[in-house]
Protein backbone atom coordinates (compact mmCIF):
# COMPACT_ATOMS: atom_id res chain seq x y z
CA UNK A 1 0.00 0.00 0.00
CA UNK A 2 1.50 3.11 -1.46
CA UNK A 3 1.49 6.01 1.38
CA UNK A 4 -0.62 8.89 0.76
CA UNK A 5 1.07 12.26 -1.13
CA UNK A 6 0.62 14.51 3.02
CA UNK A 7 2.19 10.89 4.69
CA UNK A 8 5.06 10.77 1.84
CA UNK A 9 5.63 14.44 2.28
CA UNK A 10 5.86 14.38 6.03
CA UNK A 11 7.98 11.67 5.59
CA UNK A 12 10.51 13.44 3.82
CA UNK A 13 10.56 16.58 5.63
CA UNK A 14 11.44 14.22 9.08
CA UNK A 15 14.19 13.36 7.51
CA UNK A 16 15.75 17.07 6.94
CA UNK A 17 14.51 18.02 9.75
CA UNK A 18 16.07 15.63 11.65
CA UNK A 19 19.26 17.57 10.17
CA UNK A 20 17.75 21.40 10.84
CA UNK A 21 15.95 20.93 14.16
CA UNK A 22 18.11 22.50 16.90
CA UNK A 23 19.45 20.54 19.68
CA UNK A 24 18.78 22.33 22.42
CA UNK A 25 20.75 22.77 25.93
CA UNK A 26 19.65 24.15 29.23
CA UNK A 27 20.37 25.34 32.13
CA UNK A 28 20.65 27.71 35.26
CA UNK A 29 23.55 30.23 35.44
CA UNK A 30 25.39 30.49 38.95
CA UNK A 31 23.32 33.78 39.17
CA UNK A 32 19.70 32.18 38.55
CA UNK A 33 19.30 33.19 35.07
CA UNK A 34 18.20 30.69 32.52
CA UNK A 35 20.40 29.64 29.66
CA UNK A 36 19.26 27.91 26.17
CA UNK A 37 21.82 27.51 23.80
CA UNK A 38 22.34 25.83 20.32
CA UNK A 39 26.04 24.99 19.20
CA UNK A 40 26.16 25.97 15.34
CA UNK A 41 29.32 25.77 13.87
CA UNK A 42 28.04 26.56 9.97
CA UNK A 43 28.97 30.64 10.66
CA UNK A 44 31.75 32.27 12.63
CA UNK A 45 28.75 34.18 14.16
CA UNK A 46 27.29 34.42 17.97
CA UNK A 47 23.56 35.61 18.18
CA UNK A 48 22.97 36.53 22.12
CA UNK A 49 19.65 37.56 23.71
CA UNK A 50 19.24 38.39 27.27
CA UNK A 51 14.84 38.26 27.68
CA UNK A 52 13.66 40.01 31.13
CA UNK A 53 9.93 39.55 32.26
CA UNK A 54 10.06 43.20 32.36
CA UNK A 55 7.37 44.14 29.45
CA UNK A 56 4.59 46.78 29.44
CA UNK A 57 2.12 44.27 31.82
CA UNK A 58 4.83 44.59 34.70
CA UNK A 59 4.31 48.49 34.50
CA UNK A 60 3.38 49.88 38.08
CA UNK A 61 0.15 51.30 38.43
CA UNK A 62 0.44 54.92 37.07
CA UNK A 63 3.82 54.48 35.01
CA UNK A 64 2.29 53.52 31.87
CA UNK A 65 5.26 53.49 29.25
CA UNK A 66 7.99 53.03 31.87
CA UNK A 67 9.03 49.85 30.00
CA UNK A 68 9.49 51.19 26.72
CA UNK A 69 11.51 54.48 27.93
CA UNK A 70 13.64 51.80 30.40
CA UNK A 71 14.44 49.99 27.76
CA UNK A 72 15.12 53.12 25.04
CA UNK A 73 17.63 54.19 27.58
CA UNK A 74 19.11 51.32 28.58
CA UNK A 75 22.12 50.64 25.88
CA UNK A 76 22.61 54.81 25.74
CA UNK A 77 25.30 54.71 28.60
CA UNK A 78 27.19 52.36 31.12
CA UNK A 79 29.39 52.78 33.44
CA UNK A 80 32.28 54.81 31.59
CA UNK A 81 30.94 55.28 28.46
CA UNK A 82 28.38 57.47 26.60
CA UNK A 83 26.16 56.63 23.75
CA UNK A 84 28.56 57.85 21.09
CA UNK A 85 31.34 55.49 22.48
CA UNK A 86 29.02 52.69 22.60
CA UNK A 87 28.12 53.01 18.90
CA UNK A 88 31.90 53.51 17.94
CA UNK A 89 32.75 50.34 19.70
CA UNK A 90 30.03 48.34 18.15
CA UNK A 91 30.80 49.98 14.86
CA UNK A 92 34.11 48.87 15.22
CA UNK A 93 33.48 45.84 16.14
CA UNK A 94 31.52 44.96 13.17
CA UNK A 95 28.75 43.80 15.86
CA UNK A 96 24.82 45.17 16.26
CA UNK A 97 22.59 45.32 19.05
CA UNK A 98 18.79 45.17 19.02
CA UNK A 99 16.06 44.63 21.15
CA UNK A 100 12.38 45.70 22.00
CA UNK A 101 9.60 45.54 24.40
CA UNK A 102 6.67 43.79 24.18
CA UNK A 103 3.28 43.20 26.62
CA UNK A 104 5.73 40.31 28.22
CA UNK A 105 9.71 41.22 28.00
CA UNK A 106 11.68 43.41 27.05
CA UNK A 107 14.87 42.07 25.04
CA UNK A 108 18.39 43.23 24.45
CA UNK A 109 20.34 41.38 21.59
CA UNK A 110 23.55 41.58 20.07
CA UNK A 111 25.17 39.77 17.17
CA UNK A 112 28.68 39.40 17.04
CA UNK A 113 31.96 37.71 15.47
CA UNK A 114 33.22 34.60 16.97
CA UNK A 115 36.39 35.68 16.46
CA UNK A 116 38.17 36.42 20.34
CA UNK A 117 39.15 39.83 19.42
CA UNK A 118 35.41 40.56 18.21
CA UNK A 119 33.89 38.27 20.26
CA UNK A 120 35.22 39.18 23.78
CA UNK A 121 34.87 42.94 23.87
CA UNK A 122 31.81 42.56 22.63
CA UNK A 123 30.56 40.53 25.14
CA UNK A 124 31.98 42.47 27.47
CA UNK A 125 29.93 46.06 26.34
CA UNK A 126 26.65 43.71 26.27
CA UNK A 127 27.74 42.91 30.05
CA UNK A 128 28.15 46.25 30.92
CA UNK A 129 24.54 47.20 29.37
CA UNK A 130 23.10 44.71 30.72
CA UNK A 131 24.43 45.13 34.47
CA UNK A 132 25.95 49.10 34.49
CA UNK A 133 23.41 51.29 32.66
CA UNK A 134 23.64 54.71 33.42
CA UNK A 135 20.50 56.37 32.35
CA UNK A 136 21.87 59.71 31.80
CA UNK A 137 19.90 62.39 32.56
CA UNK A 138 20.00 64.45 29.23
CA UNK A 139 19.82 61.62 27.69
CA UNK A 140 16.41 60.18 29.26
CA UNK A 141 15.03 63.43 28.90
CA UNK A 142 15.63 63.55 25.29
CA UNK A 143 13.92 59.70 24.75
CA UNK A 144 10.91 60.93 26.66
CA UNK A 145 10.73 63.88 24.17
CA UNK A 146 11.18 61.72 21.25
CA UNK A 147 8.54 59.21 23.15
CA UNK A 148 5.88 61.79 23.83
CA UNK A 149 6.33 63.29 20.22
CA UNK A 150 5.58 59.60 18.96
CA UNK A 151 2.71 58.62 20.63
CA UNK A 152 1.69 62.32 19.42
CA UNK A 153 1.97 61.25 15.86
CA UNK A 154 0.42 57.57 16.53
CA UNK A 155 -2.58 58.58 17.80
CA UNK A 156 -3.27 60.69 14.88
CA UNK A 157 -3.49 57.66 12.33
CA UNK A 158 -6.55 55.19 12.37
CA UNK A 159 -4.66 51.90 12.46
CA UNK A 160 -3.31 53.06 16.04
CA UNK A 161 -6.88 54.27 17.49
CA UNK A 162 -8.53 51.18 16.62
CA UNK A 163 -5.94 48.43 18.03
CA UNK A 164 -5.56 50.98 21.34
CA UNK A 165 -9.09 50.82 21.05
CA UNK A 166 -9.16 47.12 20.54
CA UNK A 167 -6.90 45.87 23.51
CA UNK A 168 -8.78 48.13 25.53
CA UNK A 169 -12.60 46.50 24.69
CA UNK A 170 -10.60 42.85 25.07
CA UNK A 171 -8.42 43.98 28.17
CA UNK A 172 -10.28 46.84 29.99
CA UNK A 173 -8.43 47.28 33.14
CA UNK A 174 -6.09 43.83 32.80
CA UNK A 175 -1.93 45.07 32.14
CA UNK A 176 -2.70 44.05 28.20
CA UNK A 177 -5.04 47.05 28.15
CA UNK A 178 -2.99 49.76 29.61
CA UNK A 179 -0.84 52.15 26.84
CA UNK A 180 1.43 54.76 27.49
CA UNK A 181 0.17 58.11 26.80
CA UNK A 182 1.85 61.18 25.85
CA UNK A 183 0.66 62.55 29.38
CA UNK A 184 1.42 59.14 31.25
CA UNK A 185 5.21 59.27 29.56
CA UNK A 186 5.52 62.98 29.88
CA UNK A 187 5.19 62.65 33.68
CA UNK A 188 8.08 59.94 34.06
CA UNK A 189 11.43 60.86 35.26
CA UNK A 190 14.55 59.54 35.43
CA UNK A 191 14.09 57.97 39.01
CA UNK A 192 11.03 55.80 37.61
CA UNK A 193 13.47 53.99 34.84
CA UNK A 194 16.48 53.55 37.48
CA UNK A 195 13.47 51.75 39.99
CA UNK A 196 11.82 49.63 37.16
CA UNK A 197 15.37 48.75 35.46
CA UNK A 198 16.65 47.37 39.23
CA UNK A 199 13.03 45.78 39.95
CA UNK A 200 12.87 44.07 36.55
CA UNK A 201 15.93 43.54 35.14
CA UNK A 202 16.94 40.83 37.64
CA UNK A 203 18.72 37.43 36.87
CA UNK A 204 15.86 35.39 38.44
CA UNK A 205 13.64 37.49 35.86
CA UNK A 206 16.25 36.57 33.10
CA UNK A 207 16.40 33.79 29.91
CA UNK A 208 19.86 34.13 28.00
CA UNK A 209 19.94 32.53 24.69
CA UNK A 210 23.36 31.90 23.06
CA UNK A 211 23.21 30.53 19.26
CA UNK A 212 26.53 30.07 17.51
CA UNK A 213 29.92 29.18 17.20
CA UNK A 214 31.12 28.18 20.49
CA UNK A 215 31.36 25.21 22.52
CA UNK A 216 29.21 24.18 25.55
CA UNK A 217 31.96 25.43 28.19
CA UNK A 218 32.42 28.11 26.37
CA UNK A 219 28.75 29.23 26.32
CA UNK A 220 28.68 28.49 30.21
CA UNK A 221 31.54 31.09 30.72
CA UNK A 222 29.74 33.65 28.56
CA UNK A 223 26.29 33.16 31.02
CA UNK A 224 27.83 33.35 34.16
CA UNK A 225 30.06 36.33 32.67
CA UNK A 226 27.06 38.47 31.57
CA UNK A 227 24.69 37.53 34.39
CA UNK A 228 26.64 37.57 37.58
CA UNK A 229 26.50 41.30 38.14
CA UNK A 230 22.87 41.53 37.22
CA UNK A 231 20.39 43.11 39.70
CA UNK A 232 19.25 40.87 42.74
CA UNK A 233 15.45 40.30 43.03
CA UNK A 234 12.49 37.62 43.15
CA UNK A 235 10.99 36.12 40.19
CA UNK A 236 8.67 38.08 37.98
CA UNK A 237 5.00 37.97 39.70
CA UNK A 238 2.16 36.18 37.38
CA UNK A 239 0.35 38.41 34.97
CA UNK A 240 -3.09 37.34 36.01
CA UNK A 241 -5.77 35.57 34.09
CA UNK A 242 -8.02 38.62 32.03
CA UNK A 243 -11.89 37.99 31.84
CA UNK A 244 -12.99 37.44 28.96
CA UNK A 245 -15.15 40.92 28.13
CA UNK A 246 -18.76 40.95 27.03
CA UNK A 247 -19.29 41.26 23.36
CA UNK A 248 -20.08 44.45 22.01
CA UNK A 249 -19.05 47.18 19.12
CA UNK A 250 -17.63 50.44 19.36
CA UNK A 251 -17.07 52.94 16.64
CA UNK A 252 -14.99 55.71 16.58
CA UNK A 253 -15.06 58.81 14.38
CA UNK A 254 -11.83 59.42 12.04
CA UNK A 255 -11.54 61.77 8.36
CA UNK A 256 -9.51 58.49 6.98
CA UNK A 257 -11.08 57.54 3.66
CA UNK A 258 -11.09 53.82 4.93
CA UNK A 259 -12.73 52.51 7.75
CA UNK A 260 -9.98 50.01 10.17
CA UNK A 261 -12.15 47.32 11.62
CA UNK A 262 -10.96 44.54 14.07
CA UNK A 263 -12.41 41.92 15.68
CA UNK A 264 -11.45 39.79 18.44
CA UNK A 265 -11.02 38.34 21.63
CA UNK A 266 -8.50 37.50 24.29
CA UNK A 267 -7.78 33.76 23.45
CA UNK A 268 -4.65 31.50 23.64
CA UNK A 269 -2.27 31.57 26.00
CA UNK A 270 1.90 30.52 25.20
CA UNK A 271 1.99 26.63 25.67
CA UNK A 272 -1.52 25.58 25.41
CA UNK A 273 -1.81 22.13 23.60
CA UNK A 274 -4.05 23.87 21.43
CA UNK A 275 -2.07 25.77 19.99
CA UNK A 276 -1.69 23.43 17.28
CA UNK A 277 -5.42 22.61 15.98
CA UNK A 278 -6.02 26.77 16.10
CA UNK A 279 -2.70 27.17 13.92
CA UNK A 280 -3.93 24.61 11.23
CA UNK A 281 -7.46 25.72 11.21
CA UNK A 282 -6.73 29.16 11.15
CA UNK A 283 -4.97 28.98 8.01
CA UNK A 284 -8.34 28.44 6.43
CA UNK A 285 -10.02 31.06 8.09
CA UNK A 286 -7.67 33.59 7.42
CA UNK A 287 -4.10 33.38 8.15
CA UNK A 288 -3.31 31.19 5.23
CA UNK A 289 -3.38 34.16 2.15
CA UNK A 290 -5.14 33.86 -0.84
CA UNK A 291 -6.30 30.92 0.08
CA UNK A 292 -7.99 31.56 3.34
CA UNK A 293 -11.81 31.93 3.27
CA UNK A 294 -11.90 35.65 4.35
CA UNK A 295 -9.62 36.67 1.48
CA UNK A 296 -11.68 34.48 -0.77
CA UNK A 297 -14.99 35.57 0.92
CA UNK A 298 -14.46 39.22 1.73
CA UNK A 299 -11.92 40.42 -1.13
CA UNK A 300 -12.15 37.58 -4.18
CA UNK A 301 -15.86 37.50 -4.03
CA UNK A 302 -17.32 41.26 -2.86
CA UNK A 303 -14.45 43.32 -3.49
CA UNK A 304 -14.71 44.33 0.38
CA UNK A 305 -11.16 44.94 1.40
CA UNK A 306 -7.88 45.21 0.03
CA UNK A 307 -6.35 42.36 2.73
CA UNK A 308 -8.08 40.58 5.58
CA UNK A 309 -6.80 38.23 7.71
CA UNK A 310 -6.84 36.34 11.48
CA UNK A 311 -4.47 35.07 13.38
CA UNK A 312 -3.49 33.97 16.92
CA UNK A 313 -1.34 36.30 19.11
CA UNK A 314 -0.44 33.61 22.37
CA UNK A 315 1.11 35.76 25.46
CA UNK A 316 1.88 34.52 28.79
CA UNK A 317 -1.69 34.93 29.34
CA UNK A 318 -4.58 34.84 27.22
CA UNK A 319 -3.74 36.37 24.13
CA UNK A 320 -6.13 37.88 21.20
CA UNK A 321 -7.17 36.23 18.26
CA UNK A 322 -7.89 38.83 15.85
CA UNK A 323 -9.52 39.56 12.61
CA UNK A 324 -8.23 42.72 10.83
CA UNK A 325 -9.15 44.32 7.78
CA UNK A 326 -9.75 47.92 6.18
CA UNK A 327 -12.93 48.80 3.69
CA UNK A 328 -15.00 51.97 2.19
CA UNK A 329 -16.84 53.64 4.98
CA UNK A 330 -19.90 52.73 2.33
CA UNK A 331 -19.14 49.01 2.73
CA UNK A 332 -18.92 48.99 6.48
CA UNK A 333 -21.65 47.52 7.28
CA UNK A 334 -21.49 44.98 4.61
CA UNK A 335 -17.82 44.04 5.62
CA UNK A 336 -18.78 43.18 9.01
CA UNK A 337 -21.58 41.49 8.68
CA UNK A 338 -20.38 38.75 6.05
CA UNK A 339 -16.89 38.29 8.46
CA UNK A 340 -19.09 38.06 11.42
CA UNK A 341 -21.24 35.18 9.48
CA UNK A 342 -17.93 33.79 7.90
CA UNK A 343 -16.71 33.28 11.52
CA UNK A 344 -19.64 31.58 12.96
CA UNK A 345 -20.01 29.13 9.56
CA UNK A 346 -16.63 28.45 10.28
CA UNK A 347 -17.04 27.76 14.36
CA UNK A 348 -20.03 25.51 13.18
CA UNK A 349 -18.94 23.45 10.76
CA UNK A 350 -15.08 23.81 10.89
CA UNK A 351 -12.75 23.38 7.16
CA UNK A 352 -13.15 20.94 4.79
CA UNK A 353 -10.72 17.67 4.68
CA UNK A 354 -8.97 19.28 1.51
CA UNK A 355 -8.61 22.61 3.54
CA UNK A 356 -7.01 20.54 6.63
CA UNK A 357 -4.60 18.98 4.53
CA UNK A 358 -4.00 22.04 2.40
CA UNK A 359 -2.96 23.74 5.53
CA UNK A 360 -0.77 21.09 7.04
CA UNK A 361 1.14 20.56 3.62
CA UNK A 362 1.91 24.09 4.10
CA UNK A 363 2.53 24.43 7.88
CA UNK A 364 4.54 21.62 7.47
CA UNK A 365 6.24 22.52 4.74
CA UNK A 366 7.43 26.24 5.19
CA UNK A 367 8.87 24.89 8.89
CA UNK A 368 12.31 24.66 8.13
CA UNK A 369 12.07 28.40 6.79
CA UNK A 370 11.80 29.37 10.05
CA UNK A 371 14.68 27.30 11.35
CA UNK A 372 17.51 28.48 8.25
CA UNK A 373 19.53 31.53 10.06
CA UNK A 374 21.14 32.02 13.48
CA UNK A 375 17.99 34.88 13.89
CA UNK A 376 15.72 32.74 13.02
CA UNK A 377 16.68 30.26 15.46
CA UNK A 378 17.46 32.83 18.03
CA UNK A 379 13.97 34.10 18.06
CA UNK A 380 12.30 30.49 18.63
CA UNK A 381 14.36 29.43 20.84
CA UNK A 382 14.46 32.34 23.35
CA UNK A 383 10.69 31.86 22.91
CA UNK A 384 10.84 28.16 23.74
CA UNK A 385 13.18 29.56 26.86
CA UNK A 386 11.19 32.19 27.68
CA UNK A 387 7.64 30.70 27.88
CA UNK A 388 9.06 26.98 29.08
CA UNK A 389 8.43 25.13 25.73
CA UNK A 390 9.48 21.73 25.87
CA UNK A 391 12.97 22.11 24.62
CA UNK A 392 12.07 19.75 21.92
CA UNK A 393 9.17 21.83 21.03
CA UNK A 394 10.50 22.59 17.49
CA UNK A 395 11.31 18.79 16.92
CA UNK A 396 7.85 17.79 17.85
CA UNK A 397 6.37 20.35 15.74
CA UNK A 398 5.48 18.67 12.19
CA UNK A 399 4.41 16.11 14.19
CA UNK A 400 1.77 18.08 15.90
CA UNK A 401 0.99 19.82 13.01
CA UNK A 402 0.12 16.28 11.05
CA UNK A 403 -2.02 14.47 13.89
CA UNK A 404 -4.67 17.21 14.06
CA UNK A 405 -7.99 16.20 12.75
CA UNK A 406 -10.84 18.17 11.76
CA UNK A 407 -12.97 17.17 15.60
CA UNK A 408 -9.69 18.85 16.95
CA UNK A 409 -9.85 21.91 15.06
CA UNK A 410 -13.60 22.22 16.22
CA UNK A 411 -13.22 21.76 19.87
CA UNK A 412 -10.34 24.23 19.89
CA UNK A 413 -11.95 26.80 18.44
CA UNK A 414 -15.02 26.49 19.88
CA UNK A 415 -12.93 26.43 23.70
CA UNK A 416 -10.99 29.32 22.54
CA UNK A 417 -12.89 31.77 20.16
CA UNK A 418 -16.80 32.30 21.74
CA UNK A 419 -19.06 34.48 19.88
CA UNK A 420 -20.65 35.96 23.31
CA UNK A 421 -16.96 37.50 24.02
CA UNK A 422 -16.44 39.09 20.44
CA UNK A 423 -15.59 42.79 20.59
CA UNK A 424 -16.04 44.87 17.55
CA UNK A 425 -14.18 48.25 16.86
CA UNK A 426 -14.32 50.33 13.83
CA UNK A 427 -12.37 53.30 13.21
CA UNK A 428 -13.77 55.78 10.27
CA UNK A 429 -17.13 53.94 9.27
CA UNK A 430 -20.20 54.99 8.73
Amino acid sequence: MKPSPLLALFLLLVVQLAQAAPRIESWQAPSGARVFFVENHALPIIDVQADFAAGTAHEAAGKAGSAQLTRAVLDLGVAGMDETQIANRIADLGAKLSGGVDMDRASVSLRTLAMPDKREPALDLLRAILSTPQFPGEVFEREKARSVAAIKEALTRPDTIASRAFWTAMYATHPYGSHATPESVGALVRSDALAFYHANYTAQRCTLTIIGDLTRAQAEQVAERLTSDLPVGPPAASIPVPQLPAAGEQRLAHPAAQAHILLGLPALKRGDPDFFPLAVGNYTLGGGGFVSRLMKEVRDKRGLAYSVSSYFQPLAQLGPFQIGMQTKKTQTDQALMVTRELLATFLAQGPSASEVQAAKQNLIGSFPLRLDSNRKLLDNVAMIGFYGLPLDYLDNYPERIEQVTLDDIKAAFARHVRLEHLVTVVVGGE
